[in-house]
């Protein structure tokens, strides 16, 4: 099955699809400093680098589905119904303009887990009302999900939308979380001890790397940073891997932080030198990258961005397995009803 891929990032999404015997034939990221990244990552893909808003549906090559996620800004914008002109608005809407378009057989679209607060609520109905009313129309399930509970050592809770399209009859399920999850020693304990800082400026010490990416981001810690504790133990979960560096969690190595006051703590006497951020490689690890999957960057910033935005890669594979099962199945159910009709009439 062949699908499209916007908003693609360094391709997470795209990989636990293709690992789950997909086709990504086609992806669009605006993001010039991604491109190298993807490109390495993803030969077989054709990537467009022109923003969605610039691209016409005909371009977009025929698919079963179309993966992706607008950023968080024009999710709000177009939930508050602002209409095109707002530029970030207009990201969600030629999401959809493309989706109607080309009517593939599903759709996944992800957001963050702040999408069903309270206050979101009419948002969040406008949203599934453009999904359900693109073009034929889809059924649309959606779901937070957390990532620990599909093999990714990681506290992260996300919001997917997939849609069915109408003619084939069924509503997605979504797949049943797994039982044993998967802990910090089991991600990263094989590559302590080999991590390098980043150069001055927060460059990349990457030539001197023994382990692809794995170096951290060096520098100080703001006071929001230390108004709580920001350290996992080995046999935990990490904590969400967010797109700023400064805000990575902290190795495992080292004592939880000591709580001074309300929004107030400091690391333990004795053992400053054991805190520092997580690597590039061990975030990637975390968000279940491949080894062999390079980050290509300057700044170190830019690679703990490209991972911190990514769908974990484990996860969208055990969406992609199920999506493409449930198709599969209804498909032959289809076939087989028809063949049956046909012999019906032969009869008759």
């Amino acid at each position: 099955m062949k699908v499209v891929s916007f908003f693609a990032g360094a391709g997470g999404l795209d990989l636990g699809f293709e690992q789950a015997g997909f086709k990504v034939v086609w992806a669009n990221e605006y993001d010039k400093d991604i491109w190298a990244t993807y490109e390495k990552n993803h030969p077989k893909t054709k990537l467009d680098k022109r923003s969605i808003v610039n691209i016409e549906s005909a371009e977009v090559p025929e698919c079963d589905g179309i993966i992706g996620g607008p950023p968080c800004q024009s999710w709000s914008e177009a939930g508050a119904l602002r209409g095109i002109n707002d530029n970030r608005g207009r990201l969600f809407y030629d999401f959809i303009r493309i989706l109607e378009d080309k009517q593939p057989k599903f759709f996944l679209a992800e957001n963050v887990s702040g999408m069903l607060l309270p206050r979101h609520e009419q948002a969040l109905e406008n949203i599934k009302s453009m999904f359900s009313n693109a073009g034929l129309g889809y059924k649309l399930s959606f779901k937070l999900l957390n990532a620990s509970d599909f093999g990714v050592p990681q506290d992260r809770k996300r919001v997917f939308f997939i849609g069915i399209r109408e003619d084939l009859g069924f509503k997605f399920k979504f797949p049943t979380p797994q039982i044993k999850k998967k802990d910090l020693w089991y991600a990263i304990s094989d590559l302590r001890n080999t991590e390098l800082p980043a150069l001055p400026n927060n460059r990349t010490n990457g030539k001197n790397c023994k382990v692809l990416n794995h170096e951290f981001m060096i520098g100080g810690y703001s006071s929001m940073f230390m108004s709580r504790n920001r350290v996992r133990a080995w046999d935990e979960q990490s904590y969400t891997i967010q797109a700023g560096g400064r805000h990575a969690p902290l190795h495992p190595q080292a004592p939880k932080m000591k709580f001074i006051e309300q929004n107030k703590r400091e690391f333990v006497k004795g053992s400053e030198e054991l805190y520092r951020r997580l690597t590039v490689r061990e975030c990637a690890r975390i968000q279940t990258f491949p080894d062999d999957f390079e980050f290509i960057y300057t700044h170190i910033a830019a690679g703990y961005k490209m991972i911190g935005n990514a769908v974990p890669v484990d996860l969208a594979k055990h969406l992609a397995i199920s999506i493409k099962s449930q198709i599969k199945k209804r498909e032959k159910s289809i076939r087989s009803n028809l063949k049956k009709s046909r012999i019906k009439e032969t009869v008759v």
